[in-house]
């Protein structure tokens, strides 16, 4: 103890010996720290483009953006929010009810500015990119539009969750950023900026990549593609549907045709591939967020923005988020011909073992959701049980499945109190490409083209039992699916048939709101919804979608007040 006060007295009069006019040592730069222009070499610049695609799993359970499961499904119906009661991560509940959604909600905020973090990697590296040779950095242009296909993705998040934000590219000084509206750019004109991004990374991006995870050429048409059709449905300053473009809808479809004669693509076999890590990077994904664990970081790299939602049994623990609706279990219901029930689907509840054998059900209902005494993820002596719910009394029996592993998949990981795992995330399926060139197709009136795409996906659907069984080896529900026949399958028929096969494909997959939205039917589809579930659901008994206004989040509070009141708030905000 003697030695080490000398030495502080020491090091301290030492500090007083030097000059204060000697001060060289205030420009040293700090040991592990970087200079702006050091990072402008071709090595730096990769890592710079690699931390752009870093955020696309950067979130986390309090504000999820991988799967978007609370702004997607919990706001369209397909979800309850779950957890310990309507104050556990209470944000969730004001977004699900909406009547008691604010401004002012830390959640929204932030994820405002996750969003953001990744334009601004993107940006970033774009800038640095510009100003490399392509002499020093051969695969300059690649990895531009890498960059603008990144950049392209948070957009898109960003304007289908709050319409009107900034739009803030490479070419603009950070000391212009406070100058720029999020009216500067009118709806149509944004989407524009979006489009453009991907645009460029069609016409740079390589076929294949030598490198797994990274963007193609094909994953840019598809979200090129998938940009148009939202921009088609042109919508009014209330939100409102105002009309379809019918050239964008033609772009869709020769777009989507790009990526599905490349060869590279194809559904799996069975459907329950695309929810283990079997399937991780297969014929079906397009575009993934890739998660690693044991790769020589503290906790690896896994998918946080999932964590809440595992059941509470001993194997996982916590946290019995983003549950099933009964109206979502309900819609998996078939007639005899095993075709969906379209409007009488919610006239009576299926919920005990028993019903689901008294009833025919689509297969896709045991891929997606937990049911008492059925296998939970496969495993058939791994049963759901009534056991594992944290709140069965507000939130009802089911829990979500696509997004969990079982506790002995090598994936797993604990991160206490919570559950993950480095299993991928799917941004891109192709069953998404085919539904829309099916949808543009149904749009343009051509809906006998259409047919055979959403077959395709029916097809895949009955083909997918294998897994679902008991340990007897019999069936866990009745299944019966059928295919759409020719007859009959006109412009309006087909539009409810896609709208219908969207829901069962990709349900408790993040897309349900948006796609409601889109379509220009959220307020009467969800404020039908609140009338029943409220009968079922007593904290729903206030719910209610109010048109104009909660098609899309508010513009957060302290974004305005970081403008300065530049940012206009959105319609009814």
């Amino acid at each position: 103890m003697k030695i080490l006060k000398f030495c502080v007295l020491a090091a301290s009069l030492l500090t007083l010996s030097v000059s204060c006019n000697d001060r060289d040592f205030l420009s040293v730069s700090p040991t592990g720290a970087l200079e702006d222009s050091q990072l402008n070499t071709p090595a730096n610049i990769e890592k710079q483009v690699i931390a752009a695609y870093s955020q696309l799993g950067n979130d986390v359970y309090t504000t999820p953006y991988t799967s978007m499961w609370p702004y997607g499904n919990v706001r369209g119906g397909d979800a309850y929010k779950g957890g310990n009661g309507t104050g556990d991560v209470d944000a969730f509940h004001f977004y699900e009810t909406f009547t008691f959604n604010r401004v002012d909600i830390g959640n929204t905020d932030q994820l405002w500015f996750l969003l953001y973090v990744g334009v601004s990697r993107a940006n970033d590296a774009l800038r640095r990119l510009n100003a490399v040779s392509t002499a020093d950095m051969p695969n300059k242009a690649v990895r531009q539009g890498e960059a603008r296909f990144l950049r392209g993705h948070f957009y898109f998040l960003l304007k289908e969750t709050f319409k009107r934000v900034p739009y803030i590219d490479e070419t603009l000084a950070t000391d212009d950023y406070p100058t720029v509206s999020n009216t500067a750019l009118s709806n149509d004109a944004l989407w524009g900026k979006i489009a453009d991004d991907f645009r460029f990374a069609v016409a740079n991006l390589p076929d294949t990549q030598p490198e797994i995870g990274r963007a193609n050429k094909s994953a840019a048409q598809a979200y090129l593609a998938k940009t148009l059709l939202y921009q088609a449905y042109v919508q009014g300053d209330n939100n409102a549907v105002t009309s379809v473009d019918a050239g964008k809808l033609a772009e869709v479809n020769s777009l989507c045709d790009a990526v599905i004669s490349s060869g590279k693509y194809s559904l799996h076999a069975d459907f329950a591939t695309n929810f283990l890590t079997a399937g991780d990077n297969g014929v079906e994904s397009v575009f993934a967020i890739q998660f690693s664990r044991s790769d020589g970081t503290p906790k690896g790299r896994t998918d946080r923005g999932n964590e809440l939602n595992y059941p509470m049994n001993p194997d996982y623990g916590c946290c019995g988020f983003h549950q099933p609706s009964q109206n979502l279990v309900n819609s998996f219901k078939t007639d005899a011909n095993g075709l969906p029930l379209f409007t009488t689907f919610n006239n009576s509840d299926i919920s005990t073992a028993a019903d689901f054998l008294a009833n025919t059900v689509d297969p896709r209902i045991d891929h997606t959701v937990a049911i008492f005494g059925h296998p939970y993820k496969y495993s058939p002596t791994f049963l759901f049980q009534a056991s594992w719910l944290r709140d069965q009394g507000t939130y009802g029996n089911y829990m979500s499945m696509k997004e969990s592993v079982l506790p002995s998949d090598p994936s797993f990981q604990k991160n206490p109190p919570f559950m993950s795992s480095s299993k991928n995330w799917a941004l891109i399926r192709y069953a998404d490409v085919l539904l829309w060139k099916a949808e543009a197709l149904i749009e343009l009136n051509r809906p006998a083209e259409a047919l055979p795409l959403i077959n395709q996906i029916r097809q895949r659907a009955q083909n997918s039992t294998g897994r679902l069984k008991t340990s007897a080896g019999t069936a866990i529900s009745n299944y019966k699916i059928g295919l759409y026949p020719a007859a009959g399958f006109t412009q309006q028929y087909a539009r409810q048939a896609l709208r219908y096969e969207r829901r069962m494909e990709f349900a408790m997959e993040g897309f349900r709101f948006y796609d409601l939205v889109r379509w220009g039917i959220a307020a009467d589809y969800l404020n039908a919804y609140f009338n029943v579930e409220k009968t079922k659901r007593q904290y729903l008994t206030t719910a209610h979608f109010t048109a104009g206004r909660d098609e899309y989040m508010p513009i957060p509070l302290n974004q305005i007040n970081f403008s300065k009141g530049l940012y206009q708030q959105n319609p009814g905000w």
